[in-house]
């Protein structure tokens, strides 16, 4: 078997600034002193001049970042999700979100994989946050092929975006010379008429891996990765819960205000379907190597797997 290849979304958010910024004079990327790990310190050396470190006040980096958008720049502004999405909520809801100002919020970082960093740096709470904002766009993209394309997606659309990120590596599973990335466009992996496997972001190979292990066991699974939090696909997650009639939401972050509450709004309103969220269960995290911690807290392939067989029955 050919050797998988595995890169931090982080990494991509890094590399794909620096080519936007090759390109565009009017990106600007702002870091709050951690541009060696949210990996915007590529951008730095490759445009000092457009690089602002401001420092550990995340919640002053999103009001400049406002006015840089307010002047027609086009801002990065960038921290681990724990800070853009908590500790500035109401910098990015008033400044940001309310005047429906063109900023970019590259969030790394996110969730339980953060590992060692431990519970008050997992922020499992992020995208329940962000999807509450009117106007905001929630982008999660699962590697590294469809990182850098939600980069370029995010520059090309007029308004604010939220865009998630991590920091362990995770499998590559698409192929850049076919991948095309739509904004609000769901992707279906693998077809299938038993049951439904919706996943978001570092779940997204591991939930491939457990159809698999399905099949062997005679479950047919459909598997849909949604990189676009808001705006859903509500068509295509429709579509798939009237052709198998059972829905399993899989997602690395809590399962209140998440992938699996956005999917239960459009079913619960349009096709009332049954549904299983699988996530982080209403708790904090704690710190420990990032794959014992998505194992133990259900969401590597094996632990979707058994809880999908269930559900199944």
């Amino acid at each position: 078997m050919p050797e998988v290849i595995k890169i931090a979304t982080r990494d991509s958010y890094g590399k794909m600034l620096v080519e936007l910024g090759n390109k565009f004079e009017n990106i600007v990327v702002l870091d709050a002193d951690l541009a060696a790990a949210t990996k915007t310190a590529m951008f730095k050396a490759a445009h000092p001049d457009r690089h602002i470190d401001c420092g550990i006040a995340e919640c002053n980096m999103m009001g400049v970042a406002a006015g840089l958008a307010a002047t027609g720049k086009i801002p990065f502004a960038s921290s681990f999700a724990m800070f853009a999405a908590g500790r500035a909520f109401e910098q990015v809801r008033n400044s940001i979100g309310y005047p429906h100002l063109n900023v970019k919020i590259g969030a790394t970082h996110a969730g339980i994989s953060v590992g060692e960093d431990g519970a008050t740096h997992q922020c499992n709470e992020d995208i329940a946050l962000m999807r509450t904002i009117p106007g905001m766009v929630v982008i999660n993209p699962a590697d590294d092929v469809e990182a850098r394309a939600a980069v370029v997606a995010a520059y090309e659309y007029e308004g604010p975006v939220y865009l998630r990120f991590g920091r362990l590596p995770v499998p590559v599973i698409n192929d850049e010379s076919t991948y095309k990335f739509e904004l609000g466009k769901g992707v279906v992996l693998q077809e299938g008429k038993d049951i439904t496997l919706i996943a978001t972001g570092l779940t997204v190979p591991e939930t491939l891996e457990a159809a698999r292990i399905l099949e062997i066991d005679g479950i047919n699974a459909k598997v849909i990765n949604i990189h676009t939090i808001k705006p859903l696909d509500n068509e295509l997650i429709i579509s798939a819960a009237k052709e198998t009639g059972k829905v399993v939401t899989i997602e690395e972050h809590s399962i209140i205000g998440g992938l699996g509450s956005a999917v239960c709004d459009v079913l619960a309103e349009k096709f009332p379907t049954k549904v299983l969220k699988i996530g982080i269960n209403d708790t904090y995290g704690e710190s420990g190597p990032a794959l014992e911690l998505v194992k133990k807290y259900g969401l590597d392939s094996e632990s979707i797997y058994k809880k999908v067989k269930e559900f199944y029955k």
